[in-house]
């Protein structure tokens, strides 16, 4: 089960706690669920910051039946995928955000559908021995049915009816155990153990700044709705020395749907870069000890930072402003500065050692 299934297939916006229920969600559990294909089945062992998913799904057609074993790290935000009957086992690994496949994710989002009156009561029915509440309701010419475990605050079973009559099965639990699983389960196979995931988020914002990630947030959207003064800081990273030796451009004009204009750059041999289009303005001349005040910018604007390298120009991208303090800093963290393949970040500082603009 998935946060996706509900939100995809029956469109709702449900994402508190169970009316009544404030216990958090179980974190040692071993479910078992029928998967969307006949014959398919999924298992989720899970103790503490550790689960195992693992998924199968049977012979189609010329399609041999195969298994997915997923070991997840849920306090690193890491992960680990292999197929037990390769020979060798080959082993990929990833890093992920958010809901990472816990069954209990969609009992989390029950709530807020129930008190905007999508959802009504509708009975109890007693669903693979297990004593289930029933909702149904409607949303976007979809009907839906979800079958709750009130006791367990799991729920068993999700159906959605979509325009035109298309039945789906969006959750099928059939057993529930709250025993600890065995541990080998959630430990790697051998082959696996030397291969190591990509760096989180969080690791990377640490590594380049040296400071804790939670004081910084990346450029994604939407802006924040309060206003503030904006001060960019170019900075190299790990050091977080300023670097002086920058082109900077700035484009407030307010555009609508994020569709900015074209803009047209031109490169010297030195990197140096012309700029034109839209309402861009070039604001190198305000740069000082790599710092620049941007004034009052509106939730989403054009930001150019060029750090010259021959032959290899600037260019100008979208930036969403996150307001933090009446006056909020702005990093582009430069890695491998002066190299070829340097390359920049944009970190919003909210909070710690960098939050403060240094006197120019």
């Amino acid at each position: 089960m998935s946060n996706s299934k509900i939100t995809m297939y029956l469109g709702l916006v449900i994402c508190a706690t169970i009316a009544g229920a404030q216990a958090p969600s179980p974190t040692i559990y071993t479910i078992t669920e029928a998967g969307a294909v006949p014959g398919g089945q999924t298992i989720v062992y899970r103790n503490g910051s550790k689960a195992l998913m693992i998924s199968m799904m049977p012979a189609q057609g010329t399609t041999p039946a195969f298994k997915t074993y997923s070991l997840y790290d849920i306090a690193a935000g890491k992960s680990w995928s292999w197929n037990p009957e390769d020979k060798p086992i080959q082993c990929g690994a990833g890093t992920y955000q958010g809901d990472w496949g816990d069954p209990f994710s969609m009992t989390t989002e029950l709530q807020q559908g129930i008190a905007a009156g999508k959802l009504k009561s509708a009975g109890t029915a007693v669903i693979n021995g297990i004593t289930t509440e029933i909702y149904t309701g409607s949303d976007s010419g979809a009907t839906e049915k979800i079958w709750f475990d009130k006791k367990d605050d799991l729920i068993i079973r999700a159906e959605a009816s979509m325009p035109g009559g298309q039945s789906m099965t969006l959750a099928n639990v059939n057993k529930v155990s709250f025993a600890p699983p065995p541990a080998s389960f959630l430990a790697l196979p051998p082959s696996c153990a030397g291969v190591k995931a990509p760096p989180t988020p969080a690791e990377l914002i640490a590594d380049e700044t040296g400071d804790d990630p939670a004081n910084y947030v990346g450029n994604t959207g939407p802006g924040s709705k309060n206003s503030c003064s904006v001060v960019l800081r170019v900075v190299s990273a790990k050091t977080m020395a300023p670097i002086s030796h920058i082109q900077v451009v700035i484009d407030t004009a307010v555009f609508p749907d994020n569709a900015p204009p074209a803009y047209t750059m031109g490169v010297a041999d030195d990197g140096t870069t012309t700029y034109s289009g839209g309402h861009v303005v070039e604001i190198t001349n305000r740069v000082h000890n790599g710092m620049v005040k941007l004034g009052l910018p509106p939730d989403h604007f054009m930001l150019g930072v060029n750090v010259p390298l021959p032959h290899h120009g600037g260019g100008i991208g979208l930036v969403y402003r996150q307001c933090f303090a009446p006056t909020t800093v702005v990093l582009d963290v430069v890695k491998d500065y002066g190299q070829e393949d340097q390359s920049q970040d944009y970190l919003w500082v909210k909070a710690g050692k960098n939050a403060a603009s240094p006197t120019p």
